[in-house]
């Protein structure tokens, strides 16, 4: 959300919704380089990914892409991961 105040004898404060592109990583261009919006699935699942480094704010960019499962570059690392763990990565 964004706000703005203005005063007119009183102090008035709106609020406006800030549009986020969001999409899954499993639509991210080749070479790109992105940064992780947000990792959706379960619990186990978030946990897991976190652990190779896949969390909020960090880079990421697609080294290539075959059939949906891909080999992204993350910290410094390359991983594999199928398109369904793709799909849960907003970036």
């Amino acid at each position: 959300l964004l706000c703005q105040m203005s005063y007119t004898g009183r102090w008035i404060i709106t609020f406006h919704k800030k549009e986020m592109n969001i999409m899954p990583l499993l639509f991210a261009k080749e070479g790109e380089s992105n940064f992780i919006k947000k990792i959706t699935g379960k619990e186990e699942t978030r946990l897991f990914l976190e652990k190779l480094g896949f969390v909020s704010g960090a880079d990421v960019t697609v080294i290539s892409s075959l059939g949906g499962n891909l080999i992204v570059n993350i910290k410094g690392s390359r991983v594999a991961i199928d398109r369904k763990l793709a799909n849960g990565i907003l970036i």
